[in-house]
């Protein structure tokens, strides 16, 4: 860990932190996602031979009713077990999020202004499949958008070298009764999900983790469909004073280590805790703080996807804090727990977009449509300004179709 103090030019250089698009990304991402626009299952079946050295046929590229029965074989009873209470939390916390009323205005003279809110028809997820298999993705993906109503939710995965899925994988995706999972990846799955192919479905919005190239893919396809956001590498601000235990602070950056790429700030006013975390083997910086105050300036400038605060009342620091994905309060809420099992989905905004961004949530699947009834009594109402601001815009037809009505 590399030690900042507050104000410095370092600092700020730390805050901007701008993840550059790589020009090669670009144009390779490029070249792929037009290929599969334009010959859909044959480049993407070539761009599996390509990079995931797995030669399939095109009725492989479906993940068969056989292989997910089949998957249940070598499964431990610990692990649907564990599997069932992680999505039961999920359930129950995306549940309580549907109960909203959408917007509803009456008015004497016969005029309904209303909001008419429906799930998107269909999403595509994109679960990472490297050294050991993402399971979390699936359920911190798929509830949030089933609860929201959303019918076809597919799945998209890179094939291993015996032509399959991780069985954990599609077990979590039988559960939830997932339409069908796709032995896909990278940018040409993202392509093949936005403009559809023979067997995989074009859908309305695509959503989940992946490489540079897979972000770069969903920044270039999106406008043909939705996105959730553009993610960049994981990352953890901790704010600590001397209440905080050294051994849990330094156990959560280490975690956080774990990911590629994944970045760690500890702000904290104590010296004797910086000196310690600053001796770790971790990514990222110890930035050290006059008093609380500075420490919540600086975590919204950082805008972080996960933000512990370990001081005695977090709850009085939370008040201040503008920007962060999510933010776990005290002792004994590591970011762990919310990456497995809390409830909230691990979904977050990253690189400082918790600015502007949220994290995945049941909206993200809602759909409104603007529902507009007028009597002819509330028209007249509001016949005088419309056609005034028709008429200011130089729309004469605007103004005339108000107008007929009343002739």
């Amino acid at each position: 860990m590399k030690f900042v103090r507050y104000g410095s030019p370092r600092h700020h250089e730390i805050v901007a932190r701008n993840t550059f698009r790589r020009r090669n990304v670009i144009d390779k991402v490029t070249h792929i996602v037009e290929d599969v626009r334009l010959n859909g299952d044959q480049a993407l079946l070539r761009y599996t031979r390509k990079f995931d050295k797995v030669t399939l046929q095109p009725k492989e590229i479906r993940v068969s009713e056989n292989e997910i029965n089949a998957c249940y074989e070598g499964i431990k009873p610990e692990f649907i077990a564990s599997l069932k209470a992680a999505i039961e939390n999920v359930t129950k916390y995306y549940a309580n999020r549907v109960k909203k009323k959408p917007c509803k205005l009456k008015s004497d003279d016969g005029a309904l202004l209303m909001e008419r809110a429906r799930p998107l028809d269909s999403v595509g997820v994109y679960v990472p499949a490297g050294t050991v298999p993402l399971i979390s993705t699936v359920y911190m993906t798929v509830i949030p958008a089933r609860e929201a109503g959303v019918e076809n939710i597919y799945i998209v995965t890179p094939p291993n070298r015996h032509k399959s899925v991780d069985p954990h994988i599609l077990v979590a995706a039988h559960l939830l009764k997932v339409k069908a999972v796709f032995k896909a990846g990278g940018a040409q799955a993202i392509a093949a999900l936005a403009f559809g192919t023979k067997t995989i479905p074009k859908v309305d919005k695509i959503i989940g983790p992946g490489n540079m190239y897979v972000a770069e893919a969903k920044r270039q396809v999106f406008g043909y469909c939705d996105i959730d956001m553009i993610a960049g590498p994981t990352e953890l601000a901790v704010i600590a004073n001397d209440y905080a235990d050294p051994a849990y602070v330094a156990a959560d950056i280490m975690a956080q280590s774990e990911h590629n790429g994944g970045v760690s700030f500890l702000i904290t006013t104590s010296k004797r805790l910086a000196n310690f975390i600053r001796k770790i083997p971790a990514r990222g910086y110890v930035l050290k703080v006059k008093n609380m105050g500075q420490a919540i300036d600086l975590v919204n400038e950082i805008a972080p996807e996960h933000l512990e605060i370990m001081v005695k009342r977090p709850e009085r620091l939370l008040k201040s804090v503008k920007n962060a994905g999510a933010v776990f309060l005290g002792p004994y809420s590591p970011t762990a727990v919310g990456d497995y099992i809390a409830g909230p989905s691990h979904v977050l905004p990253t690189n400082g977009s918790a600015r502007f961004f949220s994290g995945l949530s049941v909206s993200d699947f809602i759909k409104t449509s603007h529902v507009i009834s007028f009597s002819r009594k509330a028209l007249e109402r509001v016949r005088q300004p419309a056609e005034y601001l028709a008429g200011l815009e130089g729309l004469k037809k605007h103004q005339e179709s108000i107008r007929i009505r009343f002739q």
